[in-house]
C-alpha cells in the first residue's frame, strides 16, 4: 500500500487501534504453505467464534438495473447489455413478505441492495420506510445503497438500519482497472460517514478479476487497516456475466480463493468473514475448506441481487454434512476448551 493510501484509510478514524498490516506482510501470509495457512486461520477462528455456527443472511434487490456506474463486474450497469431488466424500488409489502420468508427459513439478517450511484434525497423517504418495516419483523437490517451524501447515514441509522455494506471491491492500485466512474477515495468517504453515524460496517471485495496476488493482498490490507475493522467482510468470487468487461476474466484457482478467506480471517480475527457471491460455482469440498479457513457467514437464498446462489435445500444439506448450524445468540460464543 502506498503512503497516500495509508493516509486515506487512517482519515476515517484518526487514532488507529488495530494492528497495521502492510501489503508486504499480507502478501507473506498468502505465501504460507496452504495447509499451514488454513490451520493457522482455523485456530484464529476458534479463538473468537464457534466454528460450528454459520451466520445466515438473505440479500434482496429492492431496485434493479439501470445503474450509471461502469463497474466492470456488474450486470446491473446501464452501460452493458446483460439482459437485466430495470425495475424501480419495490413496494414495501413485497419486500416485507420476502423478509418474513427469509426469517422463517433461518436468516438472522436481511440485506437490501439498490442499483444506483447513490440515493437521492427524494429516495430516502421510501428507503427508510422499508428499513423500518423490515426491522419491525425482528430481523437485523443491512443496506447497500451506494455513495451517501451528508446526513444520509444518520437518516438510515434513525430508521433502524444495523449494517451498511460498501465494498472496497479491489486494491487501490487496481481500482482504475475495474471502475472508472468513481474513485477509491469515494468509497472511503462513504465508509467514514457510515462510521460517524454509528452504523456497523459490512465491507469486503471481489477476487478473480485478473488481479495479481499482490493486489489481492492490497485489498485485504486495505480492509484490515480500516479502524475499526469491518464487523462483516464479504469475500466474493467473481461471477462472470456475459456482456460485462469481466466476462472473460481468467478463472481463479480454488486454492487461491481459500487462501484469501484464510488471510482475511487472520488479519481481521473478530470480523464475520462471509462466503459471498460465487458459491454457486463452488464444490461442496471447496466451501468446506472455506469454512475451515474461517468463513462463518453465507448468503442464504437462490439469488444474490441478479446472480445465482445455491438453493436453500442444498445449503441445508451441506450444513448437515458438515455438522454446521445457523448462528443464534445461544451458540455464537467460542467453544470452551478443556
Amino acid at each position: 500500500m502506498t503512503t497516500t493510501n495509508v493516509v486515506q484509510l487512517s482519515s476515517i478514524t484518526p487514532h488507529p487501534s488495530v494492528e497495521y498490516w502492510s501489503v508486504c506482510k499480507v502478501e507473506a501470509l498468502f505465501e504460507t504453505p496452504f495447509l499451514e495457512l488454513v490451520y493457522r486461520a482455523a485456530q484464529v477462528h476458534r479463538e473468537h467464534f464457534n466454528p460450528g455456527a454459520i451466520q445466515l443472511s438473505t440479500l434482496m434487490s429492492i431496485k434493479t438495473g439501470g445503474c450509471p456506474e461502469d463497474c466492470g463486474y456488474c450486470p446491473q450497469s446501464a452501460r452493458y447489455q446483460t439482459g437485466v431488466q430495470n425495475q424501480q424500488i419495490l413496494d414495501i409489502d413485497e419486500i416485507v413478505e420476502k423478509a418474513k420468508i427469509a426469517k422463517a427459513r433461518g436468516a438472522g439478517r436481511f440485506c437490501m441492495g439498490a442499483a444506483w450511484r447513490g440515493p437521492k434525497p427524494k429516495d430516502m423517504e421510501k428507503v427508510t420506510a422499508i428499513i423500518r418495516a423490515v426491522k419491525d419483523i425482528g430481523l437485523e437490517t443491512c443496506g447497500t445503497f451506494g455513495l451517501l451524501q451528508d446526513g444520509m447515514a444518520e437518516e438510515l441509522k434513525d430508521a433502524g438500519l444495523d449494517y451498511y455494506n460498501h465494498n472496497l471491491d479491489t486494491a487501490p492500485e487496481n481500482y482504475h482497472n475495474v471502475i472508472g466512474t468513481r474513485r477509491f477515495d469515494d468509497r472511503l468517504s462513504t465508509l467514514g460517514k457510515v462510521r460517524h453515524a454509528g452504523l456497523k460496517v459490512c465491507c469486503g471485495g471481489i477476487v478473480g478479476m485478473n488481479e495479481t496476488r499482490k493486489e489481492r493482498a492490497g485489498l485485504i490490507a486495505s480492509l484490515a487497516n480500516l479502524d475499526p475493522q469491518p464487523e462483516s467482510v464479504p469475500i466474493n468470487q467473481l461471477v462472470k456475466v456475459e456482456g460485462t468487461p469481466m466476462a472473460d476474466a481468467a478463472d481463479l484457482d480454488w486454492t487461491e480463493f481459500v487462501r484469501t478467506i484464510a488471510v482475511a480471517r487472520i488479519t481481521m480475527p473478530k470480523s464475520y468473514v462471509r462466503l459471498s457471491a460465487g458459491r454457486q460455482g463452488m464444490s461442496e469440498e471447496m466451501q468446506a475448506m472455506c469454512f475451515m479457513a474461517g468463513a462463518n457467514s453465507i448468503f442464504y437464498g437462490d439469488k444474490l441481487l441478479v446472480t445465482g446462489n445455491p438453493e436453500e435445500d442444498g445449503d441445508q444439506l451441506l450444513m448437515a454434512k458438515l455438522d454446521l448450524e445457523p448462528e443464534t445468540e445461544e451458540n455464537r460464543k467460542p467453544l470452551e476448551r478443556n
